[in-house]
């Protein structure tokens, strides 16, 4: 499987930008799908977590009200809608997937990651 994230730029605190993430070569339906992001410095951290039906959803405490995570298995597309966006959640964004059950929140969990997108906001 491939996943290749775009949709990020260079964006106003307080202003919006929507990730993508398509998944090739296999079909999306079969993979619990998960944003990370990565600042300078700064390990990987989860921000969002979505299981196979989208019925079960996680959020790091530092986006939760502002992300937005969804997925269209029709399309093998995965989304990052992202609102009042603040400087200190610049960071190269990626997208990974994960055979495991359920929402996964560590990187060990997601064997397939997409390239980055890289999210600049500034104050």
């Amino acid at each position: 499987v491939q996943l290749q994230a775009s949709g990020g730029g260079l964006v106003q605190a307080g202003g919006s930008l929507r990730l993508s993430c398509a998944v090739s070569g296999r079909s999306l339906s079969r993979y619990v799908m998960g944003w990370f992001r990565q600042a300078p410095g700064k390990e990987r951290e989860l921000v969002a977590s979505i299981n196979r039906s989208s019925a079960s959803i996680n959020y790091a405490d530092s986006v939760k009200g502002r992300f937005t995570v969804s997925r269209d298995n029709a399309k093998n597309t995965v989304f990052l809608q992202m609102s009042n966006l603040k400087p200190e959640d610049t960071a190269v964004y990626f997208c990974a997937a994960s055979l495991n059950l359920g929402v996964q929140v560590t990187t060990d969990s997601y064997a397939y990651w997409g390239q980055g997108t890289l999210v600049t906001v500034s104050s």
